[in-house]
């Protein structure tokens, strides 16, 4: 994000990281804190602390090599996160699951070391989908989190190594695309009340219609006919979109419609 709102880029320190073999050079990478995080600490669980740290710092080198970044920001969610005044139950599935012991030493070796930026009120997603929207063409996200799909921009999946461009199109069929499927990882129950991360043989057609849709008036009329609960789809919504400006509203209905109940939304 520019100087402007309040995150400036840090510059690749191009002695220590090789370019990469393309001669095109993204300006900013926008890099997803908390996975790099999570990932590393699980994967270096058993490991001193000193080198699970040295590794998430690793990780973020190749990264920007893979890239050829000329600046980066790093992003991590910070504790106060607005979804959860929205849908109480968000992320509920993992309140069980044991945090890898040397997560909170690699956040901190991030925020140190490598100037992270720990958000607040909203999420890292949410942070990475704002930054990149304000600029344009100029930032790459590098995440493995399937939501930032409704970013516009360039990505970077960065356990695939694939690089691949996302169109406001495109983006915005994920987000319905989501709304229909709900969201396992996070708790979030599709159109029938149930969470999927894959699409089943009998949702198949209804997906491929979805995406041969245009307009989003009719992405929104179509999945809400589907769900018919429109306090569950305002829901879903709101905690499924990724902010795109900072500042941004919670997510509305696209245009003022009759709610089953006679009232209007």
């Amino acid at each position: 994000m520019s100087k402007e709102n309040g995150w400036p880029s840090k510059p690749v320190q191009r002695g220590s990281i090789p370019l990469a073999r393309s001669t095109s050079l993204i300006e900013t990478a926008l890099l997803d804190g908390d996975i790099i995080c999570y990932r590393t600490a699980a994967a270096y669980d058993t490991e001193d602390v000193g080198l699970a740290c040295w590794q998430a710092g690793e990780s973020i080198r190749r990264i920007l090599h893979e890239t050829n970044s000329i600046s980066y920001i790093c992003f991590l969610s910070g504790g106060v996160n607005f979804r959860y005044s929205v849908y109480p139950e968000y992320k509920a599935n993992r309140k069980d699951i044991p945090k890898p012991r040397h997560l909170s030493a690699i956040r901190e070796y991030l925020t140190a070391e490598w100037n992270a930026k720990v958000t607040d009120g909203i999420e890292a997603d949410d942070a990475m989908g704002i930054a990149q929207c304000a600029q344009d063409g100029e930032t790459i996200i590098c995440s493995i989190d399937k939501d930032m799909k409704q970013i516009p921009g360039w990505h970077y999946h960065f356990v695939k190594h694939e690089q691949f461009l996302v169109s406001p199109l495109d983006g915005l069929r994920f987000f319905y695309y989501q709304l229909i499927m709900g969201d396992k990882a996070d708790n979030i129950f599709g159109y029938d009340g149930k969470c999927r991360d894959k699409i089943p043989k009998f949702l198949q057609g209804t997906i491929d219609e979805l995406y041969t849709m245009t307009e989003e008036i009719d992405m929104f009329n179509y999945v809400r006919d589907l769900y018919n609960d429109d306090n569950r789809l305002l829901m879903n919504g709101r905690v499924l979109r990724i902010q795109q400006q900072e500042y941004e509203p919670l997510w509305e209905f696209p245009i003022a419609t009759e709610t089953l109940d006679g009232g209007t939304t």
